[in-house]
C-alpha cells in the first residue's frame, strides 16, 4: 500500500514535469526564430499573415483584464459572503448556502460562455454605451461569477479556522460583531484568504469556453473592455482546431503562448506561497 501511494503521488509529479518538458522542448523551436524581446514587446499578433507578427502584447493585454475583472467582482462579494456564512449565518442557513454556491462549479464554462453572448451581453448593451456584442467585460463579470465559489469556499474556511477564543477575547473588550470579523478573523485568516484569491486569479487566467465564445477571437490590442480581443486560451483553442500545419511557426507559437500561461500563472502561485508562509497564524 506504501508503494501504491507513492506512485500514486508521483504520478501527479512526472505528468507536471511531462507537460513543462514539451512546453519548453516546443517552445525553444518558436524562440529559435522569433526573438524573445519581439515576442513580448511587439504589439502585432498576425501567425498566419503573409508577413506573420509574433507580439503577443494584444494577447496578454486581453487575458489581465478579463482576470482582472473578475478578480475586481469575485474578491469583494467572495469576501462578504465569506465573512456571512462564517460569522453571521446560522449552522442550517450555511448548510444551504455553501453546498447551492458551490454547485456553480459544476455548470460547464461552455454553457457560461453562451450565456454571456446570448444573455448578458444583450442586457449590458442597454446600460453600458457603446459595449459591442463581442468583447471583453461581459466574459470578465462572467468569470467572476465563475471563480466566486472558489474564494468563497477557501476563504470561509480559513475564516472557520481561527479559534473562538480569538473572537471570545474580542467581545470581552466590547468589540461589535463586524469588528470581530474585520480586525480579528481575516487578520487571523489572511493566509488563507490570500490562498482564495490566489486560486480564483489562476482559475481566471486560465479559462478556455468563456473567453473563446464570449469575448472574441481577433488579437486586438485596447485597453477598453467594451471591445472584443483574443486571450492567450482563446488563442490557443483557435489554433488548436487542425487548420495549421503541424511543425510550422504557427503552430509552435501554440506551445510559446502557452508556456507563457505557465509562468504568469506559476507566478501568482509563488506570490500566493511566499505570503502564506510570511503571515501565516498557527494556532
Amino acid at each position: 500500500m506504501q508503494v501504491f501511494l507513492f506512485l500514486c503521488a508521483a504520478l501527479s509529479v512526472f505528468i507536471t514535469t511531462a507537460i513543462v518538458f514539451v512546453l519548453i522542448r516546443d517552445s525553444w523551436e518558436f524562440f529559435a526564430n522569433i526573438p524573445l524581446g519581439d515576442f513580448l514587446f511587439g504589439t502585432m499578433w498576425t501567425p498566419v499573415f503573409a508577413d506573420p507578427q509574433f507580439g503577443v502584447l494584444p494577447l496578454l493585454a486581453a487575458t489581465l483584464q478579463t482576470a482582472g475583472l473578475a478578480m475586481a467582482i469575485a474578491v469583494p462579494f467572495g469576501l462578504i459572503m465569506a465573512i456571512y456564512l462564517s460569522e453571521y449565518a446560522r449552522p442550517a442557513v450555511r448548510e444551504t448556502i455553501k453546498p447551492a454556491l458551490e454547485m456553480l462549479e459544476a455548470v460547464p464554462t461552455v454553457v457560461y460562455g453562451y450565456f454571456a453572448l446570448l444573455v448578458m451581453t444583450p442586457f449590458l448593451q442597454q446600460i453600458v454605451p457603446g459595449l459591442k456584442g463581442i468583447n471583453l467585460l461581459v466574459p470578465g463579470i462572467i468569470l467572476g461569477i465563475m471563480i466566486l465559489p472558489y474564494v468563497v469556499s477557501v476563504s470561509e474556511d480559513a475564516m472557520r479556522a481561527v479559534p473562538n477564543s480569538l473572537r471570545e477575547g474580542g467581545y470581552g473588550l466590547g468589540m461589535a460583531k463586524w469588528q470581530v470579523a474585520t480586525r480579528i478573523v481575516i487578520p487571523g485568516a489572511f493566509s488563507g484568504i490570500t490562498a482564495a484569491f490566489i486560486l480564483g486569479m489562476s482559475r481566471a487566467v486560465g479559462e478556455t469556453m468563456v473567453l473563446a465564445v464570449a469575448a472574441g477571437q481577433n488579437p486586438n490590442l485596447t485597453w477598453d473592455p467594451r471591445e472584443g480581443a483574443a486571450t492567450i486560451t482563446a488563442y490557443i483553442v483557435q489554433m488548436s482546431l487542425g487548420d495549421v500545419a503541424h511543425g510550422s511557426i504557427a503552430y509552435q507559437s501554440i506551445f510559446a503562448v502557452g508556456l507563457l500561461l505557465f509562468v504568469i500563472t506559476l507566478l501568482f502561485n509563488i506570490i500566493g506561497f511566499y505570503l502564506r508562509r510570511k503571515f501565516r497564524e498557527a494556532y
